[in-house]
């Protein structure tokens, strides 16, 4: 597939996004990145995710796929011969793929509630935050990585949070290392890898965007 046209529609600091940019980067596919203004969404983004209208969006050929997760599986069916992030085991892979539904259904929105609202709401995300920290904590076990002494499919699904680590304790006012260390270095693991290190941005320049954000919603 050496003539494949890649375009990736993305927003820097998006967690979604960064799934597919580090899936991208594990099995060395080149593509075209284009940041888009969720403010004033080009046309490209309107006409490829007609039903969402949302990041990120991965074009192949002309063909969009929409979801980050979907994109994730997709990347892996397409070049599998590299860099491989599904386990080959059929019942491995549905607990991976059990794994990143959990991270979408429950880690989003539990940290959102820290840096988004402020009392008892910000609290209650909080302490939502740490228990679902420590059952993937569980799920980790004594592993290097989810994928277990490979990187994959999970890690791939949850690394991209870590960008936000720093706005997520400083507007809760926790640390993540006392909470769930063996998280924090799990995390550490996965930003000794290129892909990760070369995609995920700095944790200050995502407290910048929160703090932008924060005043937008009237909570400075």
């Amino acid at each position: 597939m050496a003539n494949d046209e890649v375009i990736l529609l993305d927003f820097w600091p998006s967690m979604f996004g960064m799934r597919l940019r580090i899936a991208l980067a594990e099995k060395e596919i080149k593509y075209e990145y284009k940041d888009e203004d969720l403010r004033n969404k080009s046309p490209l983004l309107l006409q490829m995710n007609p039903i969402h209208k949302k990041i990120p969006v991965l074009i192949h050929n002309g063909k969009p796929i929409c979801e980050s997760i979907i994109g994730v599986e997709y990347i892996e069916e397409v070049w599998k011969d590299k860099a491989p992030l599904l386990p080959s085991d059929p019942y491995e892979r549905a607990q991976a793929r059990f794994w990143a539904d959990y991270i979408d259904k429950k880690f989003f929105d539990s940290a959102r509630k820290i840096w988004a609202t402020k009392g008892e709401e910000q609290e209650a995300g909080k302490k939502d935050f740490i228990d679902v920290l420590k059952v993937l904590e569980g799920a980790l076990g004594d592993k290097p990585f989810f994928g277990g002494d490979n990187f994959g499919y999970v890690d791939v699904a949850l690394i991209g949070f870590y960008s936000w680590f720093h706005a997520y304790e400083t507007y809760g006012n926790f640390s993540t290392e006392a909470e769930c260390p063996k998280f924090v270095a799990w995390a550490k693991r996965c930003m000794q890898r290129d892909s990760v290190a070369k995609t995920l941005p700095d944790q200050h320049k995502v407290l910048e965007f929160v703090k932008i954000l924060r005043e937008k919603y009237g909570l400075e």
